[in-house]
């Protein structure tokens, strides 16, 4: 890559801004997700700035998402981080297609358990029912983005233990037993993930993911049919909120 000419006159933008900008613009242009960038030595004396200064425009590569610092490694670009909405009624695969990304889901578990605690609380169920447990992994172009529980009162919909392998879950309890769902609320959190979670996401330990629990209602009887445990890679992940 050529050497860059910094800009140095008063009212110019400020010297690891512009660095970062060019940066920016390499890495949308040059990089994929994955490569590592040249080293901070290489590219202050590319830029013809000090250390500190080529690190303060790296700092802004890594608050805007782009890339990650590994001590003892270097900088790698990130995967550019999907911009998912969560309203009353978002649907995952529906959402994503529309942003125009392919979508897949494998159902990883699935069973009938005895409702405890939280799960209890939030589907107003005495301790002990039986509640429908399903876990699924969602891919976003052919990578993992998410882990989904879901539990269900087990007189919901029977024909899901059967019949329910892939897909959208919504869709399938809106067109096998009538039941169309309203996001009632979403708690998120940002947490390390579980050992198996990393594994299945294929991500460190070490870095978060994003956690949202979401109860969801019946449309028609206004009475919580789903409690759902998302885990989004933090990495890979943007979350807006609309009303």
């Amino acid at each position: 890559m050529s050497a860059y000419l910094i800009v140095r006159k008063e009212g110019s933008a400020p010297v690891y801004r512009q660095i970062s900008d060019v940066l920016i613009k390499e890495i949308r242009e040059l990089y994929k997700p994955g490569d590592a960038l040249p080293s901070e030595k290489d590219l202050a004396e590319r830029f013809g700035v000090n250390r500190h200064t080529l690190r303060r425009a790296i700092d802004e590569l890594v608050n805007d998402g782009l890339v990650q610092r590994y001590h003892g490694k270097g900088v790698f670009v990130l995967e550019t981080a999907i911009n998912y909405t969560i309203d009353s009624q978002t649907r995952f695969t529906e959402t994503l297609h529309h942003l125009g990304y392919s979508t897949a889901s494998r159902v990883l578990r699935k069973q009938l358990i005895p409702a405890r605690g939280g799960v209890a609380e939030r589907l107003q169920l005495a301790e002990g029912a039986q509640v429908i447990f399903i876990e699924t992994l969602r891919q976003v172009e052919n990578k993992p983005f998410c882990i989904i529980s879901h539990f269900l009162p087990a007189q919901t919909c029977s024909a899901i233990l059967d019949d329910y392998h892939r897909g959208s879950l919504h869709e399938f309890l809106s067109q096998r037993c009538s039941i169309r769902l309203k996001r009632q609320e979403s708690l998120i959190s940002a947490v390390l993930p579980e050992v198996d979670d990393a594994r299945l996401l294929n991500m460190p330990r070490n870095t978060p993911v994003l956690r949202v629990k979401s109860i969801n209602l019946d449309m028609t009887t206004g009475l919580p049919v789903e409690y759902a445990v998302t885990r989004f890679r933090g990495d890979a992940t943007q979350l807006s909120f609309k009303p």
